[in-house]
């Protein structure tokens, strides 16, 4: 069985206050990924990941150093790209992470014996994506995990390209 987890397809981070020309133009790849995933996996699992602040987010340590609110719970930011929603299967999991890597994200990964591979779709390559791949690489260092890397955007194109460094680095597949 394999994994899809598409990581804070937001529209804060894609076409919102945080985006940039890089996370906007990977909206339409990761679409066509999730597409390609539910034909190719009848058996695979999807989860998204939903960046997830609330209203006191400037007073956070986060928020004190990128005093940008972003991802507001409920607001029209906080969801995620009209797209990417659609795209979604009935039964994904949606998890609502309040920083950058998710503690529950192993949890979701059943069976984890039987598991062939978790690939991993998303923004921003630099600090979230790179958070969860690390920590799936932690919890299951026998599966591999392998980041999409024309469905992934970071802060800057350089940042982007420094993660993906790192997590090679770490033994996940980037391609």
């Amino acid at each position: 069985m394999k994994y899809l987890v598409v990581i804070d397809m937001q529209k804060d981070f894609t076409t919102g206050v945080l985006g940039n020309p890089q996370t906007a133009g990977v909206i339409r790849n990761v679409v066509d990924k999730i597409n390609e995933f539910k034909n190719n996996e009848p058996d695979g699992k999807i989860i998204a990941t939903l960046d997830t602040h609330f209203e006191n987010y400037l007073d956070s340590q986060e928020g004190k150093y990128l005093p940008v609110p972003h991802c507001i719970r409920g607001t029209d930011g906080w969801q995620l790209e009209d797209e990417v929603k659609k795209a979604f299967p009935s039964d994904a999991a949606i998890i609502e992470k309040l920083t950058f890597g998710s503690k529950q994200l192993p949890e979701y990964i059943i069976n984890p014996d039987e598991v062939d591979e978790i690939q991993i779709i998303g923004v921003c390559t630099d600090i979230c994506v790179i958070s969860n791949a690390m920590i799936l690489k932690a919890f299951y260092p026998e599966i591999p995990i392998k980041v999409v890397s024309n469905c992934c955007a970071g802060v800057t194109p350089e940042s982007h390209d420094n993660a993906l460094s790192a997590m090679r680095s770490c033994q996940i597949i980037v391609e």
